[in-house]
């Protein structure tokens, strides 16, 4: 497997995690141990694989004697199940938008104080996606800090091919402007080339398979409106806002120009038929440009703007891929020690410089790649759109997987024809909000 492939599969788990973050958890509330550090300790620490080398544990384990790194492989499952059984990890991973539900049930530890005190991590050098970690006792946005982001989007911005654009005579996405997902749709269609009912280049991918209610969320928030009532217990998807991010994506799905849950790609990702020349433009973050770093990669790659459907523009990061320190960890004070590294030492430097992801701190942004002509563009373009990237909103009383499953339904019975969209987001809001109910009656018990 080629470090391309990876890192693209790695995205996958990323999003899968974002995808799931929000999963019930049942018990479990604060009150673990967890004062300072005395004698020796050994810090469970669960991240993903690629997330930490062997050599970045040796130099912490060095500068940093008495305390020993376990690397326990992130699994979701694994992780839920440490949680309710009190065996938890000192460190887990998980995104920023997607935390509400762990910090509303107790799960997570308050990160102020660590900051206050701290002289490597300062609250006025994180950027704003950190904010989607705070947790103000009744919504995500706003209040104590529960988690720390590593590496972030804007998730909603749009990667495309050169090449495809010059064979099918259409101008180049600009550098600045934001184009109306109107505008997307269309230059999508005379991008696409079929074959006997068949696409053989898409236009244009979504990322479909990923997240649903990320982009729609965006649609919604760009036209000055949300999903969500203030408090995040109820949706609606029957507002004049919502009805028109459905009905986009019903264009999208009747026009055959990108994959869907209907007509997905055998690997699940954009990547692969991005590289092969089968796409012409993907919705993907600034991390999607790793992938053309090498000798051999795809060259004729820009980066634009993410779209708009309204007069507000919204970049906005889909979840943020941080860590954060469970209530019950048996050591915090050590915990915060390895998360002062992760985040502001050498493992921070690598990952902004290898420009898989925008690096949490402000003070890292100029280590991010611009070797090559794309990475100085794409550069440019991230920011230009820091200004108006916002997190998503996340509710704490229902999971973001079952938001995606059933946004996928509805649109799907709408692509069909087998619903309108009005009707499709009638049944979509009265579905979600029987579950957000339930979600408020489990978080309050």
């Amino acid at each position: 497997m080629t470090t391309r492939t990876f890192r693209a599969r790695r995205r996958v788990v990323v999003l899968g995690s974002f995808v799931a973050a929000s999963a019930l958890l049942a018990g479990c509330t604060g009150g673990g141990a967890g004062g300072s550090s005395s004698g020796d300790t050994t810090l469970d620490v669960m991240v993903g694989a690629q997330d930490l080398s062997e050599e970045q544990i040796a130099a912490f384990e060095k500068d940093n004697p008495g305390i020993k790194i376990k690397i326990v492989l992130y699994d979701l499952t694994r992780l839920n199940t440490m949680l309710t059984s009190g065996n938890t990890p000192d460190i887990a991973f998980g995104n920023a938008v997607g935390s509400a539900n762990f910090n509303a049930r107790g799960l997570a530890t308050d990160l102020t104080p660590y900051l206050e005190k701290s002289e490597v991590l300062k609250e006025d050098d994180l950027q704003p996606v950190n904010d989607a970690f705070r947790w103000d006792g009744s919504k995500s946005g706003e209040g104590p800090i529960y988690g720390i982001v590593k590496d972030w989007s804007q998730d909603n911005a749009l990667w495309y091919n050169t090449a495809l654009f010059d064979a099918a005579g259409v101008p180049y996405l600009s550098d600045t402007e934001p184009i109306t997902y109107d505008e997307l749709l269309d230059i999508s269609k005379k991008l696409s080339k079929f074959e006997g009912g068949t696409t053989t280049v898409y236009g244009l991918g979504m990322e479909w398979q990923w997240s649903l209610y990320g982009p729609l969320a965006a649609m919604v928030e760009q036209q000055g409106e949300s999903l969500f009532n203030d408090d995040l217990s109820e949706i609606d998807f029957t507002s004049d806002a919502a009805q028109k991010a459905l009905q986009w994506f019903v264009d999208y799905g009747q026009s055959g120009v990108g994959p869907t849950s209907l007509n997905p790609l055998p690997d699940g990702s954009d990547y692969s038929t991005f590289a092969a020349e089968r796409m012409a433009i993907s919705q993907d973050g600034y991390w999607f440009g790793g992938n053309f770093a090498g000798d051999d990669a795809l060259k004729t790659v820009r980066f634009a703007p993410a779209p708009t459907m309204g007069d507000t523009p919204a970049a906005m990061s889909f979840g943020g891929a941080g860590l954060w320190i469970p209530e019950q960890a048996k050591d915090k004070d050590a915990a915060w020690k390895f998360m002062e590294y992760f985040m502001a030492g050498e493992p921070a430097e690598a990952r902004a410089s290898s420009g898989w992801g925008l690096p949490s701190l402000k003070s890292l942004s100029d280590k991010l790649p611009q070797e090559q002509p794309f990475q100085q563009q794409a550069y440019t373009v991230v920011q230009s759109q820091l200004d108006s990237t916002v997190p998503l909103p996340d509710s704490p009383y229902i999971s973001a997987g079952l938001l995606q499953d059933t946004i996928d339904k509805y649109l799907q019975l709408a692509i069909k024809g087998d619903l309108s969209v009005e009707e499709a987001g009638s049944q979509l809001t009265d579905e979600l909000n029987d579950a957000l109910a339930k979600g408020v009656d489990q978080i309050k018990e």
